[in-house]
């Protein structure tokens, strides 16, 4: 009696024939048995004498993924902006709603989606395009300054900015800490309340003008706000180095490129405040 285990095993179990038990088919069996245990190796031979499969062959995330569909995403991203900036600025509202919208829908889906990522880039493109006018507009009004100079100020300062960020973090600078991250998210807790209460103050009237973001505080909460996305941007790099080296499935190179935009976008719009606070009266 042979063992039920390797018996019932698909390795070592004994093929499932009829119940024929005559010599000349098991031999027969025994010699097809050993060719396909010579084609086995002979396959093993070249699996083995084959080039090493890169993760491109196996489809897992690669750095290249993730800055090919960040640059598409921000190509794309421009276009609308400038399109929105010249044709209908007026619409920036309904951009800053459905982007916000997409945004959240976006962070919370457990597997990316192409198509809404893409959505949410236009309509962040129609919301900064008329965004970027309105606040060049603020500032253009006491110092005469061109409106497209501010915004190629809040552009070029943005990427200065994501080039020191990841320098640092290559670099070996700053690292990404569980104490980094928990008062990265503290203080961005703490930034996002006082935005709040700063915009309702705003809009009933009780302040005037930039309300609490004006003046020499309104530079400083700049300054600051500025500091955290910098500090947003190297958490990011470092989740998409860990995704890389841990193998995840490359469809999450949307949600890296995704995650990099919406910094991206709150690290320019703060360029873009800071730069209208100091054109402005």
């Amino acid at each position: 009696m042979t063992n039920p285990v390797l018996r019932n095993s698909d390795v070592f179990g004994e093929p499932r024939r009829g119940r024929g038990t005559a010599t000349a088919p098991q031999y027969g069996h025994m010699a097809g048995t050993t060719g396909t245990q010579a084609a086995d190796a002979a396959s093993l031979e070249n699996m083995y004498s084959a080039p090493a499969a890169t993760t491109a062959d196996t489809k897992r995330l690669t750095y290249d993924d993730v800055i090919i569909k960040t640059g598409g995403l921000l190509a794309l991203l421009v276009v609308v902006a400038a399109a929105t900036w010249n044709f209908a600025p007026q619409l920036w509202p309904i951009g800053m709603i459905a982007g916000l919208v997409l945004g959240l829908v976006n962070a919370f889906k457990r597997n990316p989606s192409p198509a809404l990522i893409v959505a949410y880039t236009v309509a962040q493109g129609v919301f900064l395009g008329g965004i970027s006018i309105a606040f060049a507009q603020m500032a253009v009004g006491s110092s005469g300054t061109p409106l497209t100079s501010i915004v190629l100020q809040a552009i070029v300062a943005t990427m200065a900015t994501f080039v020191a960020a990841l320098f640092l973090f290559k670099s070996g600078k700053v690292r990404v800490t569980p104490k980094f991250t928990r008062w990265l998210l503290i203080a961005m807790v703490g930034y996002l309340v006082f935005s709040l209460v700063n915009v309702v103050l705003t809009w009933t009237g009780v302040l005037d003008g930039w309300g609490m973001r004006g003046g020499v505080l309104g530079i400083a909460v700049g300054l600051f706000a500025v500091g955290l996305a910098a500090a947003s941007l190297i958490v990011d790099f470092d989740a998409i180095k860990r995704g890389v080296e841990q193998g995840v499935p490359a469809k999450f190179a949307w949600t890296a490129a995704f995650g990099l935009v919406v910094t991206l976008v709150w690290l320019y719009l703060e360029f873009l405040r800071l730069l209208a606070i100091f054109n402005s009266d």
